[in-house]
């Protein structure tokens, strides 16, 4: 069906398809409506099924005339080929579908179209950039009415920001908003997993507060595979970033035992999943010794995924993949190459303004230096992750590293580690 999609699509150029007619005919302007609606639901619960209704969209609009329906074909397209890993042909075509917004989209159908073309995009262009996207979006849903797809969308700024190091003080006013607006609009799924990024602000800033489920939110914790993995993954997270390796390996154990949702839609969340999967994974490899090939295999996974991601957008997942390269090299006691890659990961997140990122990879190298007792350098790198931290508003990480730098010194100078 996707081969059938470009083989139709290859008769027409861009300017032919955004100065295509306007549908007209009431039975098909109806039909379009029916499979526009069925996009967003398909995308999850059969995403087999979803570049069915998207050539069935994009074919009715090339031979019937354009509606206002027809940006959402053509942004589920670019978006589904970016999933398959074209990521440049589905960046093309979720432009196209923004500019068919323009042209001939309606107020309605806003929401979505800028969500779905948003998520692609992120694999393109800088991740700073696309955040105003989503405020578009958030916009145009509630112009609408769209109550679901203006929660949709500030949940994936809160995310999308998060990840690009907004400073957390900042991410907490976020965050507190967009749980007050889904109790207010009753999107109870989407509250579950907007507390969850909450809890994790609020255990780096230093609060540690825990976020208070109504029952519905115990109860979709409880029967939503989907929340409950995307729990585990905030919860191995936070865990891994203050270095509770117990709890890191309980949480992402239940990560990787639940089945993963098959989205038929490309997210920002898939790389950031891998990203930090992947960093656990190398550093339960060197202490796993029964399971280490196991966890090398999913760490050397992710590094893959991010190199390939870093091929569509040098901005965003270089300096990402560049430490999950030093992580490898750590794993492999190849000392020369984990240090380069692990300088050129702390540069490139320098460059690329992911201060957070900058600040986990000083620290990762402080730790790999400390292995080889290099004191020096690591105590030089733990204090410019410390530093990094603070700028971006993690003061309860900078107080966790501080008191790991002072056990660190006491131990040296009681000589009980190397």
């Amino acid at each position: 069906c996707v081969q059938e999609t470009k083989d139709l699509l290859s008769g027409y150029s861009d300017d032919e398809i955004l100065n295509t007619e306007r549908m007209t005919d009431p039975t098909k302007i109806m039909a379009m409506k029916f499979l526009g609606k069925l996009e967003i639901g398909m995308t999850q619960i059969m995403p087999k099924s979803v570049p069915y209704v998207t050539f069935k969209i994009i074919e009715l609009s090339l031979t019937h005339g354009m509606s206002p329906v027809t940006p959402i074909g053509f942004a589920y397209y670019g978006s589904y080929l970016a999933k398959q890993g074209n990521i440049n042909e589905g960046y093309h075509y979720v432009k196209l579908a923004l500019s068919l917004l323009d042209k001939v989209g309606s107020r309605e159908n806003a929401g979505e179209v800028i969500f779905v073309c948003t998520q692609v995009k992120s694999y393109v262009e800088p991740l700073q950039a696309t955040l105003e996207y989503h405020h578009e979006g958030y916009a145009a849903a509630m112009a609408s009415g769209d109550s679901s797809l203006a929660v949709v969308n500030m949940f994936a700024l809160d995310a999308s920001s998060y990840f690009a190091g907004t400073n957390l003080q900042r991410m907490e006013g976020l965050c507190d908003n967009t749980v007050e607006l889904c109790e207010q609009r009753q999107q109870s799924i989407f509250m579950v997993q907007a507390q969850q990024v909450q809890r994790t602000v609020s255990k780096l800033i230093g609060k540690g507060e825990e976020p208070q489920y109504s029952s519905e939110g115990r109860d979709i914790l409880a029967s939503n595979s989907s929340v409950l993995r995307s729990y585990h993954y905030q919860t191995a997270y936070v865990s891994f970033i203050f270095r509770s390796y117990d709890d890191t390996i309980e949480n992402i154990e239940k990560y990787f035992d639940l089945q993963q949702t098959t989205w038929g839609n490309l997210f920002l969340a898939h790389a950031i999943h891998a990203f930090h999967t992947g960093l656990i994974s190398f550093w339960v490899a060197r202490k796993s010794k029964e399971l280490r090939q196991q966890w090398y295999d999913r760490g050397n996974q992710s590094k893959l995924a991010l190199r390939r991601w870093a091929e569509s957008s040098q901005w965003t997942f270089e300096n990402k993949w560049y430490l999950l390269e030093a992580e490898e090299s750590f794993c492999n006691n190849d000392v020369e190459a984990a240090k380069k890659y692990y300088e050129k990961a702390i540069a490139s997140a320098k460059l690329h303004k992911f201060v957070h990122e900058e600040a986990l990879a000083h620290e990762l190298a402080a730790y790999f230096y400390l292995e080889l007792g290099e004191r020096e350098q690591t105590v030089e790198h733990f204090m410019l992750a410390h530093e990094k931290y603070l700028e971006w508003g993690a003061l309860g990480k900078c107080d966790s590293l501080l008191k790991f730098v002072e056990f660190m010194k006491k131990l040296w100078h009681e000589g009980a580690m190397s």
